[in-house]
């Protein structure tokens, strides 16, 4: 759904692109950065309860994920393996955003059973990104649905933040919409992709 949005939040990070083309700064060196500090802001905090601390820290640096991609256009340094990097270090991104929230569900105090649906959130959400790459990589229309990228992330920040502020059952609400949308949005893209096939 934010998809459509995604022009104008390339229009907010032309300033700092801007600034790093000028200091010279490597587009595939700004991948990285923000993937590490990702994994490195998540891990440290959700696990240990930090939640709307660390829901705020992920927000900003997956909100700059799209940094690397204005830079690369306005360098004229976009390339295929930046694309293909980009998508590989957002799986280990949003793995380590997931990733962090299992671990909180499944320390002490919580039930076991949030721990094993933040799992199927995690893995519905790289599942729909590994549908729509490889149906395209197969010359299949696998796109749409509902639980995008920036979708996933925007409803986690929001159950981090209510969760961490005191909000009631704010994060297993955010888990179990993520499982279920996911699972619904890698239904639709396989239907999607099974329809191109036959017109095909």
């Amino acid at each position: 759904m934010l998809e459509r949005f995604r022009h104008l939040w390339a229009a907010v990070m032309t300033p700092p692109a801007r600034l790093l083309w000028r200091l010279h700064v490597p587009p595939d060196v700004v991948t990285w950065i923000g993937t590490i500090l990702v994994v490195v802001a998540s891990l440290a905090t959700i696990p240990r309860g930090y939640l709307w601390q660390g829901g705020l820290l992920v927000m900003v640096l997956v909100l700059s994920d799209g940094l690397d991609g204005q830079l690369a256009r306005m360098s004229g340094a976009t390339s295929t393996y930046g694309a293909f990097l980009d998508s590989s270090l957002d799986r280990v991104a949003d793995g380590a955003v997931f990733g962090a929230m299992i671990l909180y569900f499944a320390g002490p105090g919580h039930s076991q059973l949030w721990a094993g649906v933040a799992l199927w959130a995690l893995v519905a959400g790289q599942v729909t990104s590994y549908v729509k790459a490889r149906g395209q990589s197969l010359g299949l229309d696998a796109d749409g649905g509902v639980a995008g990228r920036a979708d996933r992330i925007l409803v986690a920040f929001v159950g981090l933040v209510l969760a961490g502020i005191g909000v009631p059952y704010a994060l297993q609400l955010a888990v179990l919409v993520l499982a279920l949308l996911g699972t619904w949005t890698v239904g639709h893209r396989m239907v999607r992709a099974w329809r191109s096939r036959v017109v095909a």
